[in-house]
């Protein structure tokens, strides 16, 4: 579903600079197979349990016999959790990052960036496949993502990780900023629900609550607009003019 969304979008000529999603979606390697597909680079979340490979481990494949089939590189070693190959780089590898001002001053924790190479199942399936239609072949070779981590001050091991496929050379801050605009539309959800009532249909049919979901988006997307426009200078009215001077008490 959220991928036909984003086609539907690219058919309206509107392609987000980013795609970002929490662990419900980041964890699925078919939702991050079709995001690259599309061309969308992606900030996901993900659980401290999905394996990769190191970025540098390189598949390799026993040398041929002569008879049989020839034998398909692999990855040697076995694939690591997130949780464990960022916990291995130790604290002192984390930066302290600095993201957003929030309601009680900074929100700011320790973060870690490192390339990797995701490798479930799935994703060596979806690699694969990918490698064959587009070459014919594949050499074993596992495509590179950046894992982010965080390990907050008081926790004795990293707690959140993300993937992206955002360009090497995109800050940690940035990475970081991205990672955690989640807050963002958390907002923007208990605004509609609160404030323009996206919570206070009663009906019972499918297109009441799609025309009321309809509507109350679209005041909410006037409200943003509003909010983001910058004022226009207009030269004052002569009907807005007070006609004696304000005091205050």
């Amino acid at each position: 579903l959220a991928l036909d969304a984003l086609d539907e979008l690219a058919g309206w000529g509107l392609v987000p600079p980013v795609v970002v999603a929490d662990a419900g979606y980041g964890q699925n390697a078919d939702f991050r197979a079709g995001l690259a597909e599309r061309g969308h680079a992606y900030v996901v979340g993900i659980r401290g349990d999905i394996t990769v490979q190191p970025h540098d481990a390189h598949p390799t494949a026993p040398a041929w016999c002569g008879t049989g089939r020839r034998p398909q590189p692999r990855y040697r070693q076995p694939p690591v959790t997130v949780a464990s190959l960022a916990a291995a780089a130790g604290r002192d590898a984390f930066s302290e990052v600095t993201w957003r001002e929030g309601s009680r001053g900074p929100m700011t924790s320790r973060f870690l960036a490192m390339r990797v190479r995701p490798a479930g199942v799935r994703s060596r399936r979806l690699a694969q496949a990918a490698a064959v239609a587009r070459h014919g072949r594949w050499d074993g070779v596992l495509p590179e993502v950046r894992l982010l981590a965080e390990w907050p001050d008081g926790e004795d091991k990293p707690t959140r990780f993300w993937l992206s496929d955002l360009p090497d050379d995109t800050p940690v801050p940035e990475l970081v900023r991205l990672a955690k605009i989640r807050w963002r539309i958390e907002h923007d959800y208990r605004e509609l629900k609160h404030g323009l009532g996206l919570d206070h249909f009663e009906g019972r049919s499918w297109t009441g609550w799609h025309h009321h979901a309809t509507l109350v988006t679209a005041a909410h997307a006037f409200l943003t607009e509003q909010r983001l426009a910058p004022k226009a200078d207009t030269p004052a009215s002569p009907s807005t003019r007070p006609s004696t001077p304000s005091r205050t008490c």
